[in-house]
Formats: structure tokens, C-alpha cells, sequence
């Protein structure tokens, strides 16, 4: 593998981006202020640190290419540098991952870009993260030993058809683009093996992936079965830098003699990536604000001079900053609008004074009128807009089907309740995001005044009124005891809101990985939940109309009392515009079912796949993707065959007297994890399968007590962010909207 560093950056510390003492010094009028067709304006500059000239601030040093006439930071070439933005435009290298028919193997050759402890950093309004391909899935990080950030996107071309391809579409169909947070000065990139053009390198040889200017790309369909995105600019991308002088903050420097905002009439700004901050010229001058020199630094526009951006339709004068502009004696009206006009005869201004002072009580009166109208338009609307939606989700045909109904105990709420219990939908009272909608806690709905949780979901498919009540309908049937119960929407807003049962305790997730006391994290405790949320599961696939889940995980596992598992994460999905639900890959990296991305159909086995990743985190203690994207799957599918499982196992339940027990989760985890859905047990074979095993070890150590949810660390008890949504590991990838599939979001 060729790994390329595309910059090398001196290690600069703070004390040394700018002089910790005395007045900065002023560049010399012999420094060179162009290179070929790029301006270099001070702060930057042409020449080493050290230059007597003081050309460039220290870190802004540039140098000059004699022989292609292009200024260079380190090997970046620079396109052009803005003082007024605070950036700069560079050149990036492009990545690849090729299959190379000599060889018959994938050739990667990436590179990482480097700006640790100089002005730069990547600006995360202007870049997105691109990758090119039919086949690919390609990695973003920054410094493997300081960073914190690490994601990724996916681009596919349904079994190799490249005919899906469009022009202009990068919404994973042979193209994806993800953000990046603020503040990143290192990245590099890193391709799956997994997913590579072996089978179809004569339609798409190579793969590509780069950090550059969203604003500078079109995607063509002839970059994913050519070379031409990678040899347009000789293997490189633009990509837009900001850049700030110094660590401080305005408040900070200003006080000290090395302030970089040193000409008369300029101003500081903080930085919007990170620390550090950049001068600019006060409003109605322009020029250089990091320079002294009056004729070089902020100079006072003449607007006078440039009536196209200053229009004035009268006598133009200009002042220190600004202009007036106003109509000469004997003519009136407003010059900066339109023109002057001669003023009248004495009678006729005083009949227009009387008429001015008519009209213009006319106006107050009409403005009162209007105002009391207004509102009650806002009432009436409102109410409008409330019955509109009610009709437009189905609601008469729901109440209809719910009096055919016997026994439910399902309910419609009014807005006026929902908004009531959530305080208007305050942002105090959410506990959750994700891709399906916001989830608040509510009070006030039930009779007994306990919590519920109210989520909002996102869209409305307007074609499904009818699939839409019979499916809530159906929801509403679903009681079981490890199942998150729906007790009832509301249909008087945009979209429709749901109201479930409140669980009071955390996830499985956080009792796995994040949860401190060991004890309440036994092998029984253990195969108690896997049991019990098997047995949910294989109730969901086995009722008159099965629903399959989609998106198993720990974090989708919620625990209430006594540590009792409760499904949770099914719902506003039902709900979705049915042409997003055509092209929309539910599911999380690490979680996700192979023979389901490769055909887009779920299936009641995809739901098995996912719960044998599942157990292998209640025997591992290890998460679906670790932070060296390895998934769990291959390290257990590995130690199986190498013999090493027990080297695998949680250190916790690693003991004699378990290893029976584990032994017989292992197998089945493995049987839940066969590459073809055929090959794998139903949900129902699996939930008999745990209640023995469960049965087994409740037997060699007795019934297991209550558990408070007081006894789980960390988070108050009520706080349920992580499982309502699946915030913390959930996303919706859309081959249409949003396919980058973010490795942050798989942890």
C-alpha cells in the first residue's frame, strides 16, 4: 500500500506563530506580492521565517516555483488566497483504490493532509468528504493518536449497473459526499477491502476519494467508469482552507503588542474554525487591515466614484467611511431611491401637507384594523391547518377503522394536548434525535400522570392515508411485555406524533460498554436479556402481519425494571414517503446484514443477522465496529477458526463454570451469523434457544433479584437520549438523499 504525506509542517507551537513580545514588524516594500497569476497579500509572503524583509508572518511563509510560475505552503500548490474571507484555495491529492490486472489484486494509493499547529484548517462550510466509485467504501480520519474523528462514505452501483448513473447526482449512486466537523487540520483516507471492483474492474477499475471544495464539483457519470476525475487536475482537487492569525481570541489580542489589526480603520473578528482570529476593513473601507501603510492598508471608498454599488440620484458627497447623498436646493424626494423633483407652489405644499397629515392618520388607523385582522387570521388559520391535517393523515378513516375495532385501547390526542404535554415542543424536554424523528417526554397524557415519550416524526407520505391507519392499527395490537408499547399519535400537525411508554432506564448498549458496576452486567443478567428481547423479535415475525425491525442493535434494546429487555426503534418508519422507502438502506455499519446491502430487501433474516451481532456484544464486551473499522463479526469468525474464542470472551463471564453456557451462545450467534439468510435459524429457533440456555443458568445460581435503575452509573435513570432513537449509534443511509454511511455513527 503507498501511503503519501501530502504535507510536511514544521512543529510549531504558540509562543512561535507570532513574536510573544514587542510591536509586530512591517513587511518591506522589496518583498515579492505576486507569483505568476496568484496575489500574495500580507500577512502572507514569499520567503522563509527568518527573511529581514519580515515578508509573511511566521506559519504564512509561501514559497515561489520558478519555473511554473506557482506559489507553493510546503509541496500544496496555493490557487489564490482571500483576506476578506480568510482562506485560501489549494490543491489536494486525489486517492484511489485500483484493480490492477497484472497483478489481479486492489492497489490502493492514498494520501493525508496535514496542517497540525499551523493557521490552517479545513473549512468545513466549503469541503465535503467525495467518493467516486461503483464498488466503494472509503474512510476519513484525522491523527489516529490525537484525534477524535473518524467517518465515512459509500457509493454503490446496484450489482455493477452502471446505466443508474447520473450526471449531477452524488447521492450514492456512484457518488457520496459526507461533512466534516470544524476545526480539522489533519485528515487522511482509507478504503474498505470489503468493498472493492475485482468482479467489475472492466466496467469501473477505480475508486476514488478526496476532501475538496463542494462548490467546484459536478459529478459525471464518466468518472466512475474512467480516469477523468483523477486526470482532470493531474490527480488533484481544489479544497478551501481557513486560516486565523494567532490562538487568541479578539478580546486577547488586542491587548497585546503583537495585535495583527493594525491599520487605522480595521476590525477583528474570531475566528468560525477554530482558534485564533482575522482582521478585515471597517464598512466603507478597503484595503489591506494588516498593514500600517495608509496607502497599502484600509483606505475609505470614494463611493462617489462608483455609482453602480452606490447609486445617488441627487448631490453625491463623500465622508470618512460612508457618503451623503442628498437633493440639491429647490428640488425634493429621496436621491438614494430615485430622482429629485422641483418643489410646487406655497398652496399646493400646504393642500399636500393637509393631505400628508390625512393620509398618514389613514394609514395608523387602517394599520390598527389590519393588525386586529391579522391575528384573527393567524387563529383561523391555524385552526385551518390543524383539521387540514387531521383529513390529510387519514383521521376519520382511522376513527372509522378504530370503532370496527373491539377491546384497543389505542388514542387520538389533540394538538392542544401534545403541545401541553412537550411545553410547545421546548428543546428542554427532548431525550432524543435521529433519523425517523424527535422524540420528547411528555407529562400530562396519562391518568396517572406518568412520563410518556412523544416522538415527531419526519415526513408524510399523503398516498398512504389508508396503509397508514391500518398500520398504526397494527402497532397498536403489538403487546408484549419486551416490546416498547404505542399508546397513541396525534394527527393535527405536519406530520403525525406518536405517543409510547416511557422506559425509565438506559440500553443495552450502555450496560455493555459503558456501565462501570460489573455486577450487574452477570451471565445470567446477560442471556436474561438476549432472551427476552429474541423472544420480542420472533413475536414481531410471527404475528398475522410480521413486521421486521431493520435496525437490531444494542442501542435499540431499551432496559426497564429489573433490568427487563424492551424493544424500542419501530414506527415512524411505517410512515415514510413510499418513494424514500423504495431507495433508503436502514440499518447500522457493523449491524448490517451483507446479503440485505447487496439486494435492498429485507427480510425476517435480516433481523437474525443482526441479533447474532447482538449477542457476540453480550459475550465480547466488544462494540459491532471498532475504532480500526474491524468489525466483531470477522474477529469472531476468526477466533472460531483459529481456535482462540475463549481469548475473545469477556473477561467477566470467562470462567469453568460458564463455559458450557457461552460455548452454546457462541454456536448459536454463529448460526444467526451464515453469509446466506437460508442458512440461518428463524427468530422464533433462536428465542427457544436462549430461554434454555437462560433456563440453564438461572438453575446453577438462582433467580436473579430486582434491579434498580438507580444501580446503572452514569446518566440519571430518566434520561433515555440513547434509546428512544438510537441517536447514539442510528442513521438512515439514502441512496438518494444521504448515502454516506458514517463510521462515527456505527460505534
Amino acid at each position: 500500500m503507498r501511503f503519501h504525506v501530502l504535507l510536511a509542517v514544521l512543529w510549531l507551537t504558540p509562543a512561535t506563530m507570532l513574536p510573544a513580545f514587542g510591536a509586530l514588524p512591517q513587511p518591506s516594500s522589496n518583498c515579492k506580492r505576486k507569483c505568476g497569476q496568484v496575489d500574495i497579500p500580507y500577512p502572507f509572503g514569499i520567503g522563509p521565517d527568518d527573511s529581514p524583509d519580515h515578508c509573511a508572518l511566521p506559519g504564512f511563509n509561501l514559497s515561489c516555483d520558478d519555473a511554473s510560475l506557482k506559489p507553493f505552503y510546503y509541496n500544496v500548490e496555493v490557487q489564490s488566497i482571500s483576506l476578506l474571507k480568510g482562506q485560501a484555495r489549494m490543491f489536494n491529492q486525489i486517492s484511489s483504490f485500483c484493480y490492477n490486472p497484472k497483478s489481479q489484486n486492489m492497489e490502493p494509493d492514498t494520501w493525508q493532509l496535514n496542517f497540525t499547529d499551523t493557521p490552517y484548517r479545513i473549512s468545513d462550510t466549503d469541503n465535503k468528504f467525495t467518493v467516486i466509485g461503483c464498488r466503494t467504501l472509503a474512510y476519513i480520519s484525522d491523527d489516529e493518536d490525537k484525534g477524535k474523528f473518524m467517518s465515512g462514505c459509500v457509493a454503490m452501483c446496484r450489482r455493477g449497473n452502471v446505466t443508474t448513473l447520473t450526471n449531477g447526482s452524488c447521492s450514492g449512486i456512484g457518488c457520496c459526499q459526507t461533512a466534516i466537523p470544524e476545526g480539522l487540520q489533519y485528515y487522511k483516507v482509507r478504503f474498505d477491502t470489503n468493498f472493492n471492483t475485482l468482479d467489475i474492474y472492466n466496467v469501473s477499475t477505480c475508486s476514488y476519494a478526496v476532501l475538496m471544495d463542494r462548490t467546484n464539483f459536478t459529478f459525471q457519470t464518466s468518472y466512475v467508469t474512467s480516469s477523468e476525475f483523477n486526470s482532470t487536475n493531474r490527480g488533484r482537487a481544489p479544497i478551501v482552507l481557513d486560516w486565523a492569525v494567532g490562538n487568541e481570541t479578539c478580546e486577547v489580542a488586542i491587548k497585546q503588542d503583537s495585535y495583527a489589526c493594525v491599520s487605522t480603520h480595521s476590525k477583528c473578528f474570531n475566528s468560525s474554525n477554530g482558534p485564533g482570529y482575522i482582521c478585515k476593513c471597517s464598512e466603507g473601507f478597503d484595503g489591506n487591515p494588516y498593514l500600517q501603510d495608509p496607502e497599502e492598508g484600509c483606505r475609505d471608498i470614494d463611493e462617489c466614484k462608483d455609482p453602480n454599488n452606490y447609486p445617488c440620484h441627487g448631490t453625491c458627497n463623500n465622508t470618512e467611511g460612508g457618503f451623503q447623498c442628498f437633493c440639491p436646493t429647490g428640488t425634493r424626494g429621496n436621491a438614494s431611491s430615485g430622482p429629485c423633483v422641483k418643489v410646487t407652489t406655497k398652496e399646493v405644499r400646504v393642500a399636500i401637507g393637509i393631505f400628508s397629515t390625512m393620509f398618514f392618520g389613514l394609514i395608523i388607523f387602517l394599520g390598527v384594523v389590519w393588525t386586529k385582522q391579522k391575528r384573527q387570521i393567524i387563529r383561523q388559520d391555524l385552526i385551518r391547518k390543524r383539521d387540514a391535517y387531521f383529513r390529510q393523515h387519514g383521521g376519520q378513516l382511522l376513527i372509522d377503522m378504530m370503532k370496527i375495532e373491539n377491546n384497543i385501547s389505542f388514542k387520538l390526542y389533540s394538538r392542544e394536548d401534545i403541545e401541553l404535554a412537550t411545553n410547545n415542543f421546548d428543546d428542554k424536554e427532548v431525550i432524543g434525535e435521529g433519523g425517523q424523528g424527535t422524540v420528547f417526554k411528555g407529562y400530562n397524557l396519562d391518568p396517572g400522570n406518568d412520563p410518556v415519550a412523544i416522538k415527531r416524526c419526519k415526513g408524510f407520505d399523503k398516498n398512504r392515508m389508508t396503509e397508514f391507519g391500518q398500520e398504526l392499527l397494527i402497532l397498536s395490537r403489538v403487546t408484549h411485555k419486551n416490546i416498547v408499547k404505542l399508546l397513541g399519535c396525534s394527527l393535527h400537525f405536519e406530520a403525525p406524533v406518536l405517543v409510547y411508554e416511557f422506559v425509565p432506564n438506559k440500553t443495552l448498549h450502555h450496560l455493555i460498554h459503558l456501565q462501570d458496576e460489573a455486577s450487574i452486567r452477570t451471565l445470567q443478567i446477560r442471556l436474561k436479556i438476549a432472551a427476552e428481547s429474541a423472544d420480542a423479535l420472533a413475536y414481531l415475525h410471527t404475528l398475522n402481519h410480521p413486521i421486521f425491525h431493520g435496525d437490531v442493535k444494542s442501542a435499540n434494546i431499551l432496559l426497564g425494571h429489573d433490568l427487563s429487555a424492551k424493544v424500542s426503534d419501530f414506527g415512524c418508519s411505517l410512515i415514510r414517503s413510499a418513494e424514500e422507502n423504495l431507495q433508503v438502506v436502514k440499518g447500522t455499519m457493523g449491524y448490517l446484514d451483507p446479503e440485505y446491502l447487496l439486494n435492498f430487501e429485507l427480510t425476517e433474516k435480516s433481523d437474525v443477522y443482526s441479533f447474532g451481532v447482538v449477542l457476540l456484544e453480550l459475550l465480547t464486551r466488544r462494540k459491532a465496529l471498532s475504532k480500526e473499522k474491524e468489525t466483531l463479526v470477522s474477529v469472531f469468525k476468526e477466533a472460531s477458526k483459529e481456535g482462540n474464542l475463549w481469548e475473545v470472551v469477556d473477561r467477566e463471564i470467562a470462567d469453568q463454570d460458564n463455559m458450557e453456557l457461552i460455548c452454546q451462545v457462541a454456536e448459536l450467534a454463529g448460526q444467526c451469523l451464515a453469509m446466506t439468510g437460508a442458512r440461518r435459524p428463524t427468530m422464533s429457533q433462536v428465542a427457544v434457544e436462549l430461554r434454555q440456555i437462560a433456563s440453564t443458568a438461572r438453575q446453577r445460581t438462582g433467580e436473579l433479584h430486582g434491579v434498580s435503575p438507580l444501580t446503572l452509573q452514569g446518566r440519571p435513570a430518566t434520561d433515555t437520549s440513547d434509546g428512544y432513537t438510537g441517536e447514539e449509534t442510528t442513521q438512515y443511509y439514502s441512496l438518494k438523499k444521504k448515502a454516506s454511511m458514517s463510521i462515527e455513527f456505527a460505534r
